[in-house]
């Protein structure tokens, strides 16, 4: 039988603990998760395909401050004074792939070593990661939750291609994966509080169906690591406390995942970055105190293809691009890397944001012995969010300044600017088949974008009532004209909806251009095609990007960025096919499995929503085939 260790106490001072007032007892660290399984017509919504149920709500344990925390003063929501980054729990989901991957689609990056950072976590931090290195099997290769709709398009060059500090080394053995290079069970780090992992950990994933869903969840300054295929899913597979740090994003290498080996970048809210591999127990610091860029990790994600690269957004506006095997370093800003800004080209010495984004360093540098690998300076407002194309050529970014941002990251140029209706932009989410984008936002709207259409933006959905949190398609219910997305937000309500290219209306003036993906449209150039550098064909010798708009009317005009806002009056408005409070608490994730829909919020409850069985069942013969 699995025992929790006893939880550690906290002692009660004359002065109250953490603001709280003197004498009030100090709440102990909460190590159980709790599921339940509640029913009622509360717990159901109707959809056209059937009716959804609540499988379960799991409660993940929700640890307080830790003591050493400065107290917060001033607990008024409405206080203007600074307040330490939060975020509320978030899932990085992974199931047990049968058929391993091609591993010819496999790219690694070289790695060297870079100047080893100042701070010391234990004994072993001075050894260089190239020195650990373990095999494992490759019996069953773990996947992101496979998707119908998602294919690996192996024309795509590889990021920083052309760079030889950055090429592809050779490996004997593709099976032989480089570990981190700390123990994260006897770490001595002041980083690190506690670490608790399951007695059987070994035997349970020895033991587990390959077939079952892996989920890593964040909750304050706890991390778990949990299998949802459990009969017991409440016991952890492994727990990490951290010390004054809470992690606000994860993510898992889709390349170098297999039943021995998990590649997992956190960021936290300090700036920090943690690759930890979870199976080994072993983990290294990277931007250890905020050596590179000192402000918190809004989104971390491994960069398509790569086994070593991943992009952290961080909320000074920056991009940074981090290679989990270098060293820190120090940020050497590259002047002939950066584009000349129109700000600085007029004398004003103030960036202008709205028409590029600033390269501090380029991927292509000859300087890339330590992090960071590339630095992007989007804006002065911090980035809440970006995605990948599954082209694996483009990146979607969105600001707090209401900004959606259309990049060539493999070029680092800015392709198109758009602006939210009003307000910051939260969530931003590319479809399967990498036509559409969709973005929430504090304006209570969602925004469906075309990028390769002219406008781009062809509907907003009307359905929330407060900030939307979290948006994503469900790859089940589309296809290459019928596309169903959710969304959850602070309203505590989630939306389901449905559109169609047949079904958005769009003013007769802007719909001349016909819809097509953006990485191929016959007989036509697309919006998002890279134009040439400076003062070359497709620019007018500032870098701007000419519009393909004299494909229809003959003439050659620049394309002004950043675009400006579509009126609500053109704008076709969608109504959700659902819209309905799931939560006693604010939403902030939302996830699609064969099977089910998955919610979560702000309080750490995950809760499953099991589709209607028939359409179950059919999904699963679709992915059985």
């Amino acid at each position: 039988m699995f025992v929790l260790p006893p939880p550690p106490r906290y002692p009660t001072g004359p002065g109250g603990y953490n603001g709280l007032p003197a004498g009030t007892p100090v709440p102990m660290i909460e190590t159980n998760n709790i599921i339940t399984t509640p029913s009622g017509p509360e717990y159901q919504f109707l959809v056209g395909e059937g009716l959804y149920v609540l499988k379960d709500d799991l409660h993940l344990a929700t640890p307080p401050p830790h003591p050493s925390e400065t107290p917060i003063t001033n607990p008024n929501p409405l206080a203007t004074n600074p307040q330490p980054a939060s975020a509320g729990t978030r899932l990085t989901l992974l199931n047990l792939d049968v058929n391993p991957q091609n591993t010819a689609l496999y790219r690694t990056n070289s790695r060297s070593d870079g100047a080893r950072g100042s701070i010391q976590e234990n004994r072993d931090e001075s050894q260089s990661s190239t020195d650990v290195r373990e095999s494992s099997s490759d019996a069953g290769r773990i996947s992101s939750v496979d998707t119908p709709l998602a294919t690996v398009n192996t024309n795509t060059p590889a990021f920083g291609e052309g760079n030889t500090l950055l090429a592809p080394v050779a490996q004997k053995d593709v099976n032989k994966r480089r570990k981190p290079k700390n123990n994260m069970t006897k770490s001595n780090s002041s980083f690190i509080s506690r670490v608790i992992n399951h007695e059987a950990l070994a035997k349970k994933l020895q033991e587990r169906s390959r077939d079952g869903l892996f989920a890593f969840a964040n909750v304050n300054r706890a991390f778990q690591w949990l299998d949802l295929s459990s009969p017991t899913k409440t016991e952890y597979l492994s727990k990490i406390l951290f010390t004054k740090a809470h992690c606000l994003c994860h993510d898992v290498n889709k390349l170098t995942k297999s039943s021995a080996h998990i590649d997992v970048v956190m960021g936290f809210s300090t700036g920090e970055i943690i690759w930890w591999e979870p199976i080994t127990q072993r983990y290294t610091r990277l931007n250890k105190n905020g050596i590179i860029n000192g402000t918190p990790v809004s989104q971390i994600e491994w960069i398509p293809g790569s086994e070593n690269l991943f992009l952290a957004a961080h909320m000074d506006g920056a991009l940074v691009v981090y290679d989990k095997e270098k060293e820190d370093g120090i940020l050497a800003l590259e002047d002939e890397a950066r584009p000349q800004s129109s700000g600085e080209a007029n004398g004003t010495g103030r960036p202008n944001y709205t028409s590029e984004i600033h390269v501090h360093k380029s991927v292509h540098s000859k300087s890339q012995k330590a992090n960071p690998v590339a630095v992007w300076k989007l804006s002065n407002h911090r980035i809440n969010a970006f995605a990948f194309s599954p082209d694996s050529r483009h990146l979607a970014a969105i600001s707090e300044d209401g900004t959606l941002r259309i990049i060539d990251y493999l070029k680092e140029e800015l392709l198109d600017l758009h602006y939210a209706y009003y307000g910051g932009l939260t969530c931003v989410c590319w479809s399967p088949d990498g036509k559409y984008l969709v973005t929430g936002g504090q304006d209570d709207l969602i925004s469906i974008w075309c990028p390769s259409e002219s406008p781009a933006l062809i509907a907003r959905c009307q359905g929330h009532h407060s900030w939307v949190t979290s948006v994503a398609f469900d790859p089940w219910r589309c296809d290459d004209r019928n596309y169903r997305f959710g969304s959850v937000g602070e309203d505590r309500r989630i939306c389901l909806w449905d559109f169609s290219v047949g079904m958005l209306h769009r003013p007769r003036a802007a719909s001349v251009r016909q819809r097509g993906s953006i990485s191929s449209r016959p007989g036509v150039v697309p919006l998002l095609q890279r134009a040439e550098t400076s003062g070359t064909a497709g620019t007018n010798g500032t870098g701007r990007v000419r519009s393909d708009s004299n494909l229809s009317s003959g003439g050659e005009k620049e394309r002004v960025l950043p675009h400006p806002v579509e009126p609500r009056a053109t704008t076709a408005t969608l109504p959700p096919v659902l819209s309905k409070v799931v939560s006693d608490d604010v939403l902030c994730w939302l996830g699609f499995t064969p099977d089910s829909i998955l919610t979560s919020c702000k309080t750490g409850h995950i809760r499953t929503w099991t589709r209607p069985s028939e359409l179950a069942q059919q999904l699963e013969e679709k992915m059985e085939e």
